[in-house]
C-alpha cells in the first residue's frame, strides 16, 4: 500500500492549520510556501477538507482556512480515509469485499486482514494533536535561543 501524495498532503495541511492556529484564517499562499506544495494542489486538497468539515474557510482579504475542530478529534486514519478512500491493502477487504469468490478458501486472506488492522491501529491512534507535541520536541532538541 502507497499513500498518494493527497493523502500526504492533506495530513500536513491538518497539522500546519494546527500549528498555527492563532485563532486568525490562515491563506493557501502561506501554507503552500510553509508545505512546499503547490497553491494551486493545495487549493484542492484543502476543498476536499472544507468539504468534509475539517477546516473552516472564510472568504475575502481576510479570509482563508482554520483547522474545524481541536486537533485531538482528528486522526492520521481520518484523513487518509477521506483522501484515499479505503486503506485496505487488498480489495477483498475493502468495500466490496462480498465480491472476493475465494475468500471462503483463501489461505492468504488472514495475512491481508491482519496488516489492514496493524495500518488501522496505527493510523487511528495518531491525531494532529500528537504531530503537534511530535513537532513541538523535535523543536525543543534544536535549542535556537542561544
Amino acid at each position: 500500500m502507497k499513500i498518494s501524495t493527497k493523502g500526504r498532503y492533506a495530513v500536513r495541511v491538518m497539522l500546519d492549520l494546527a500549528l498555527h492556529n492563532t485563532g486568525e484564517c490562515i491563506k493557501v499562499k502561506d501554507i503552500a510556501t510553509r508545505q512546499g506544495v503547490s497553491e494551486k494542489y493545495l487549493e484542492q486538497i484543502i476543498a476536499v477538507l472544507n468539504k468534509a468539515g475539517f477546516v473552516k474557510s472564510v472568504r475575502g482579504a481576510q479570509g482563508g482556512y482554520r483547522i474545524a475542530k481541536d486537533p485531538r478529534e482528528y486522526t492520521v486514519g481520518m484523513i487518509l480515509r477521506l483522501t484515499e478512500g479505503s486503506l485496505a491493502p487488498v480489495a477483498c477487504l475493502g468495500e466490496n469485499a462480498d465480491e472476493c469468490e475465494r475468500g471462503d478458501i483463501c489461505d492468504t486472506l488472514q495475512v491481508w486482514k491482519d496488516l489492514y488492522d496493524a495500518i488501522n491501529k496505527v493510523v487511528d491512534n495518531v491525531t494532529i494533536a500528537d504531530l503537534v507535541e511530535q513537532h513541538n520536541k523535535r523543536l525543543e532538541m534544536y535549542d535556537f535561543s542561544i
